[in-house]
């Protein structure tokens, strides 16, 4: 079911949102080599407790889910791409981390992640979290009531294939709000005019997932971290956003 959200709700959403941002700027600074893991998920743990709120992913499980989110964040390097369980393992110059967080305040949920390079990387990683970035932000400026969901995910698609890099099919851009994940997913690829139209009051977590190699996906043997096919790295930026009557509101900014 399709929900759309009424002014106070988007206000909510906007406090969860606020949680989430203030959470990856304090992880994006700690971020450097010899931290690990497990230090960064502390880290949100205690900010979001201190701001009153919940963190989404823990003891998240969906049907497909062999067993509960253990974590806080998810912490997914190099050619991992989303849903990493932080361990003990210590951050190596020239990694690349995503940090993807939730947080749930109110009775709603926001959703953000970043990928941040540790130490300097290497100009193909700099390169493919630039244009991940740019893909996110083209999804975002045609994210206006009347256009379609096919609109976003084919911004998505042409700015991250112009630069010959791949879009993940195998995970979605999705709905957010009560749940945090509501009522419909949103392919990162598309047509322009073709899917759902929008209407003031959705709230998408948009999410493009980019791929330096081939699109294709692997599950790891901790049966949560979802890699690449084909070893290369990848990355992955998120906001969650609210249609209005005009320009798309970023909730997570």
């Amino acid at each position: 079911m399709i929900v759309l959200k009424a002014p106070a709700e988007i206000v909510l959403m906007r406090e969860s949102g606020r949680i989430v941002a203030l959470v990856l700027a304090e992880l994006k600074a700690r971020v450097k080599p010899g931290v690990t893991l497990l230090e960064l998920d502390a880290l949100a743990e205690s900010i979001i407790m201190a701001e009153g709120g919940t963190a989404s992913f823990k003891n998240y499980r969906p049907e497909s889910a062999p067993f509960p989110f253990p974590a806080t964040i998810c912490a997914s390097l190099n050619d991992e791409i989303v849903h990493g369980i932080p361990t003990s393992r210590k951050l190596r110059e020239g990694d690349i981390i995503k940090i993807d967080v939730g947080v749930k305040k109110n009775g709603y949920h926001a959703d953000s992640a970043i990928s941040v390079p540790v130490g300097k990387v290497s100009a193909e990683a700099e390169k493919l979290m630039r244009v991940t970035q740019e893909c996110l932000a083209e999804a975002i400026k045609v994210a206006r009531a009347g256009n379609r969901l096919g609109d976003l995910g084919h911004a998505i698609q042409k700015t991250a294939e112009s630069q010959r890099f791949s879009v993940v099919r195998e995970y979605t851009s999705h709905g957010v709000g009560r749940d945090l994940h509501e009522g419909f997913s949103m392919m990162n690829v598309g047509e322009p005019g073709q899917g759902m139209l929008l209407r003031p009051g959705l709230t998408i977590a948009v999410e493009p997932m980019i791929n330096a190699g081939r699109p294709e996906t692997k599950v790891k043997k901790d049966q949560w971290t979802v890699a690449t096919i084909d070893g290369k790295i990848s990355a992955h930026f998120e906001h969650t956003i609210a249609i209005t009557d005009g320009e798309p509101e970023i909730l997570t900014k």
